[in-house]
């Protein structure tokens, strides 16, 4: 194609970008001498004649606009058998490549481009246009930083076409609404989904559903929510979460439109870059009066010689000031009570709207709705999700003037914090530390481990990690070391010798030795303790040895021979018994 001629007018430079349906052109228009750029469709696209059709009055719709951040469409028409769109060149890169490059982008660049992108939609959708491919692929950076929607109209044309050309079409599952996923009616909301997946993508560097074919991301799209970006980066601030989550609902109704998706990112700019966010109306804009000198001659003052006289030359200016005082404050009480109490000499009034729990767009919107003006502030709150309402200034059903000003606090998650690290601390003193910080006591699990029992071994978070005040928090606490069970070997009848060797071998002790008089060899082992089953490697196993009777007697004669020589002398018991009735006459004879 390179060095083509289109209409005799569209000199083709050199391929810029190819996509699943068209290749891009840098090329020279001879007629206005500028640079421009020329899509011209594949070949398969030729021969669907609907599909062509289509593209043709959706090209021509998306060249009336005209808007800062929309790519401007010269011209469209057929070469031969080329069907070709000429646009804006503009010099830079896409989305795509700068999230690639980047990882993801700082927050305040993605708020900016994402609400560039939103203006340019909701100029698109006033003129009932919609997209229905928005995604990285198709934002153009300019080398200014500011970014250009591509691809109006064919992309139309793609999404109401039959789908079924060989993939093509696909390629854009990642950034489909559900909608658009099922196969449904597409509306203007369905390019806000798109929108959000984009600005996810920028925040995060990663898209919200992947996997491994088109239909199971399309799938995802359809049934399961994403991970919350600031799961990916705690940076992230909880409103520009909410704003994300919001235009990502399955449900169409819930998202904002595009005009309300580019209020919602003008207000987190606001709040990121920590300005102002409720300014005074215009109309009532304060005046500061500049102080008068007390020196400075008043010509009306003076006498009749020229001369301020002496009584008033410090109290006239006084007066003035004093004047110009009230006035400032008046001014100030007037704006003040128009900011504060609404439109105070109005006799319409209104009942104050409870929002506290919704998202911060859709509370937002009610009290809107209700003709009363916001003020957002953030707030710490663990219990509340971020993005959320926690609560509002005046309360529910207070009856106010109105364009009166309610104050909503939307959540920020719990205060930020770093997890202490309570590894080595026993158990009670770590549940001490945690609650001290505000933090809550979670399950407690019990795990071997090489340190003493009762120590806290890992906890969850780990320490280190950023955390939110009023975060739970798991322990693992050490029982200690594992033990081994082992079998008690049986080593009665054995020699003590042998006894040992098999008990040692089963990682066991001999405990005590206790000597017994058997029948058995000396040294046989008779009993033992445990007799068997299963103990702890390490227990020590009791013996009974037997010992000789022969020995023992012998040893006890040499220990007491005192004693067995007065037993060896004393009279039998057969001569007792026969003594002991003689005496027992002789005494009866007495008697």
């Amino acid at each position: 194609m390179v060095q083509r001629v289109l209409d005799q007018r569209y000199e083709l430079m050199e391929l810029v970008g190819s996509g699943g349906m068209a290749d891009v052109y840098k090329a020279q228009d001879k007629l206005l001498n500028r640079p421009v750029a020329v899509k011209i469709l594949h070949e398969q696209f030729r021969r669907d004649a609907e599909f062509i059709g289509k593209f043709h009055r959706e090209a021509q719709a998306a060249a009336r606009l005209s808007h800062p951040n929309i790519v401007n469409i010269f011209d469209v028409g057929i070469f031969g058998d080329d069907h070709y769109i000429v646009m804006e060149y503009v010099p830079g890169d896409t989305l795509k490549n700068l999230i690639h490059r980047m990882g993801h982008l700082p927050v305040e660049d993605a708020l900016r481009i994402a609400r560039e992108i939103a203006e340019a939609l909701a100029m698109a959708h006033a003129n009932n246009i919609v997209h229905c491919d928005i995604k990285p692929h198709n934002i153009l950076m300019m080398e200014n930083g500011h970014a250009k929607v591509a691809d109006f109209g064919i992309a139309r044309a793609v999404t109401e076409s039959t789908m079924t050309y060989s993939g093509n079409v696909v390629g854009s599952v990642h950034y489909f609404s559900p909608e658009q996923a099922k196969g449904s009616y597409i509306t203007p909301k369905s390019d806000v989904y798109s929108l959000g997946v984009v600005l996810y993508e920028m925040l995060t560097g990663k898209l919200p559903f992947t996997g491994e074919t088109p239909v199971g991301i399309a799938m995802k799209h359809l049934q399961e929510e994403p991970v919350p970006v600031r799961q990916l980066n705690p940076d992230i601030p909880p409103i520009v979460e909410a704003i994300v989550m919001k235009a990502m609902s399955k449900d169409p109704a819930v998202r904002p439109d595009s005009a309300e998706m580019f209020r919602d990112l003008r207000e987190a700019e606001h709040i990121v870059h920590g300005s102002v966010t409720m300014p005074a109306p215009d109309p009532y804009a304060t005046q500061v009066i500049p102080r008068m000198q007390e020196d400075m001659p008043a010509a009306h003052a003076q006498n009749d010689t020229g001369r301020v006289p002496e009584g008033k030359r410090s109290s006239f200016p006084s007066k003035i000031f004093l004047a110009g005082l009230v006035m400032v404050l008046f001014l100030g009480f007037f704006v003040g009570a128009f900011i504060s109490f609404g439109k105070f000499w109005s006799t319409e009034e209104v009942i104050v709207p409870d929002v506290v729990g919704k998202q911060m767009t859709l509370a937002r919107q009610i009290l809107e709705d209700n003709h009363l003006r916001v003020s957002v502030a953030e707030a710490y709150d663990a219990t509340v999700p971020p993005g959320q309402v926690v609560s509002q200034s005046p309360e529910a059903s207070a009856t106010v003037k109105t364009e009166r000003l309610v104050t909503i606090y939307v959540s920020k998650g719990g205060e930020d914090m770093e997890m202490p690290d309570l590894k080595g601390l026993s158990r009670s003193a770590a549940e001490t530390r945690i609650l001290k910080m505000g933090l809550k006591m979670g399950s407690i699990y019990e795990k071997h481990s090489s340190e003493e029992g009762g120590t806290v071994i890992a906890t969850d978070p780990p320490g280190g990690t950023k955390i939110h005040k009023g975060t739970t928090v798991d322990f693992t606490v050490s029982k200690g070391e594992k033990t081994k069970k082992v079998p008690v070997p049986d080593v009665t009848g054995s020699t003590l010798e042998a006894a040992r060797s098999s008990i040692t071998a089963k990682g066991l002790r001999v405990g005590s030795i206790t000597k017994q008089t058997s029948k058995q060899a000396e040294g046989t082992v008779v009993s033992q303790s445990p007799v068997g089953g299963e103990v702890d490697e390490g227990s020590s196993i009791d013996l009974v040895v037997a010992e000789p009777e022969t020995v023992k007697e012998k040893e006890k004669v040499k220990e007491t021979p005192k004693e067995e020589t007065s037993q060896g002398s004393a009279p039998s018991s057969r001569e007792e018994e026969v003594k002991t009735p003689n005496k027992g006459n002789a005494t009866g004879k007495s008697m």
